[in-house]
């Protein structure tokens, strides 16, 4: 091992210290709130490394690490819902550790999460655990999607004649595709939750899987800024929204369940972008590995500025010498 390799290890260990250490005290002062909702609520969540996304074996040790390490029972470890992801999930709530699945961008992904998280309760029912106490969530993405979408459309129109009709559909099409996204991901739950499998396991006293939304807060700000959290709201879903959005609904935002609204329209626009030559399935797609590039150079950013604070702190203590 070099000695740029042990330095690197150092800043890993100290970033995933410091970690545990933040998320053993909020867990602590949310811990009210966990006891009052009966383990519903008051959770924190402590993300495995994303160097491991592609990992299945690293992310399977680093997750039952790191529930023992933080040792409190609201602790959810959040595992990305990669390919490699998804036996780690299985993996992970087969030993009664409460997984929050993230990285969650299209219908297809999704229903290989749920059907890791079922084999998961399964396994851990099977072994005698008690599935009240296990939970969780799957973080399904929202405001990327337009994000991605909404460039393509662009990037199609420009290719149009001026005047056309194809040009005006596209148009009027954009803003739409996160929130269809997550009602038909929605529809996709509802009836996972509905079929004999989960009835089987909820009788032995599992508890549903929450749909969470992630990344809820506008970045057009020719859309309403609450979109993500107004159009989202039904049953057993869980909103992440940043404390700018929050503040914004708390404002002005309407309560009403939204979130089963047309799913049918939903399928329909998808189908209709596709047809004007807007590749939806292929673009949300690319979003997972977009998404895991992201979290890999967050955390490699955080470890430089360990590092670098590390290199300081030796260097002030050597001048006070």
């Amino acid at each position: 091992m070099t000695g740029g390799e042990r330095r690197a290890g150092a800043a890993q260990d100290a970033a995933e210290a410091l970690a545990i250490e933040d998320i053993r005290m909020a867990c602590d002062k949310l811990r009210p709130v966990f006891e009052r909702s009966h383990g519903l609520d008051g959770r924190v969540s402590l993300e495995v490394s994303p160097n491991l996304a592609r990992d299945t074996a690293g992310t399977i040790a680093a997750a039952k690490r790191l529930h023992a390490e933080t040792a409190r029972a609201n602790v959810m470890i959040k595992i990305p819902a990669t390919r490699e992801g998804l036996p780690a999930i299985t993996a992970t709530l087969a030993e009664g550790i409460s997984v929050n699945v993230t990285l969650i961008f299209s219908e297809a992904r999704y229903l290989e999460v749920m059907e890791a998280w079922l084999a998961g309760l399964e396994k851990f029912a099977l072994a005698g655990g008690d599935l009240t106490s296990v939970r969780s969530v799957a973080s399904f993405f929202v405001s990327r999607v337009d994000g991605k979408i909404d460039a393509a459309i662009d990037q199609r129109i420009a290719t149009l004649p001026d005047g056309s009709t194809e040009r005006a559909d596209l148009a009027g099409l954009k803003g739409q595709a996160a929130v269809a996204n997550a009602r038909i991901a929605y529809a996709a739950y509802e009836k996972v939750v509905a079929g004999e499998r989960f009835r089987t396991l909820r009788a032995r006293g599992a508890h549903v899987q929450r749909p969470l939304w992630a990344s809820t807060s506008t970045k057009n700000p020719a859309y309403r800024d609450v979109l993500y959290v107004e159009e989202l709201i039904g049953a057993d879903t869980v909103n992440t929204m940043p404390p700018a959005t929050l503040q914004a609904f708390n404002d002005h935002g309407v309560v009403e369940a939204r979130i089963q609204r047309d799913v049918q329209g939903a399928r329909q626009l998808f189908g209709r972008l596709t047809a004007l030559g807007v590749p939806v399935a292929t673009l949300i797609d690319q979003l997972e590995d977009e998404g895991v590039r992201a979290f890999e150079k967050s955390f490699a950013d955080l470890l430089a500025t360990l590092e670098t604070r590390r290199r300081e702190l030796v260097a002030q203590r050597g001048a006070g010498r």
